[in-house]
């Protein structure tokens, strides 16, 4: 790469569990012979995306092209966090060809890429485009607001009124941030699910986007990557529910960290956070679980009542500990209630 040239960003955005981790892992396996570095951002303390990540690490994008920043949106914290690491990265004795950007699945794009015109990066780097990632299923089921039906019925009672939910707001300004939409885990999606989540996405659009159906994050890197897309500059056309403000909350939303120990029964464990999703509105679960006998560490994913779980590596010399990371809109959060419901499943005390 020219010294002189400015390094391509992507920007990868998406709902609470959408599959922007496993994209990017798709990524890093398919560099396309670019020099990778990623950017992982969290919401809450303990990060999960960033050490999956770092399991993949190789000669392309080497573990310490992989930085994390957690607890604390990017988009909120641009002076101490942002700015420096990615001025890090830019300083890296290799520099990288490309950086990734993952952000949080709570993140609003579009002050984000105002952040790309800060003085002390603009002349170094461009935002090469937005990726917004968007699970097919639950758009289609209408997922991103607690109840559509009801949130429709009292705006068009009341049209001075906004009734929008802020899970409604976080997905309108993703997809009006976007250069290209993926509709991820095509394959639990049927075609008329496919179609309505399409309809969906294209109706919150303020422009004609391009909807890519994908499954297990595979996609050719060189219909994401390379789109020149210089999108820092191209504010205007990416419309927010935030524009005029000078910044955004994440008030709406909690996260708490679940201890426990070693788990008896990994199956157990699964329906006890589908109950989670059921009984107390819980959006997102995400950790490892210690599971007795097992020298492998699992690996918890869960989006509402979808949970997946893999054995992914042996614990090696990192503390065997069960760790689960909750998300949940904030007056849903009842860390009492939660640890309750996990013990009591998995006869866990």
């Amino acid at each position: 790469m020219d010294p002189l040239s400015k390094i391509p960003v992507t920007v990868i955005t998406g709902f609470l569990g959408a599959g922007k981790t496993t994209l990017i892992r798709h990524l890093m396996q398919n560099p396309q012979g670019k020099r990778l570095a990623v950017l992982v951002n969290e919401f809450g303390s303990v990060g999960v995306d960033g050490e999956i990540l770092k399991g993949c690490a190789d000669d392309m994008c080497p573990e310490e092209n992989i930085v994390e920043l957690a607890n604390g949106c990017i988009c909120c914290t641009v002076a101490d966090d942002f700015i420096p690491t990615i001025e890090a990265l830019m300083a890296l004795p290799q520099r990288p060809d490309h950086i990734l950007i993952e952000t949080s699945g709570l993140a609003l794009p579009k002050p984000l890429l105002k952040a790309f015109d800060w003085p002390a990066i603009r002349s170094r780097i461009t935002v090469d485009g937005v990726i917004a990632l968007a699970d097919a299923e639950a758009v289609a089921a209408g997922r991103f607001a607690p109840d559509v039906a009801v949130v429709e019925a009292q705006r068009a009672a009341d049209e001075s009124l906004d009734h929008e939910t802020p899970l409604s707001e976080v997905f309108e300004d993703q997809i009006a941030c976007a250069d290209i939409v993926l509709l991820t885990k095509a394959d639990l999606a049927d075609a008329a699910a496919i179609a309505a989540a399409r309809a969906a996405i294209e109706a919150e659009a303020p422009r004609r986007l391009p909807i890519l159906a994908v499954e297990d994050g595979r996609i050719d890197p060189r219909l994401i990557l390379g789109l020149n897309a210089a999108a820092e500059d191209d504010l205007a056309a990416r419309p927010s529910h935030h524009d005029g403000a000078d910044d955004h909350e994440h008030d709406d939303f909690d996260t708490v960290v679940i201890d426990l120990p070693e788990i008896a029964d990994p199956e157990a464990l699964q329906e006890a956070i589908a109950r989670l999703a059921r009984e107390q509105n819980i959006l997102r679960v995400k950790g490892y679980v210690a599971v007795r006998g097992r020298p492998m560490r699992m690996l918890v994913q869960a989006v509402g009542e979808r949970v997946r779980a893999q054995f992914d590596r042996p614990w090696g010399e990192t503390p065997r500990a069960t760790r689960l990371v909750v998300i949940a809109e904030h007056h849903d959060v009842d860390p009492a209630a939660i640890r309750a419901v996990l013990a009591s499943e998995t006869q866990e005390v």
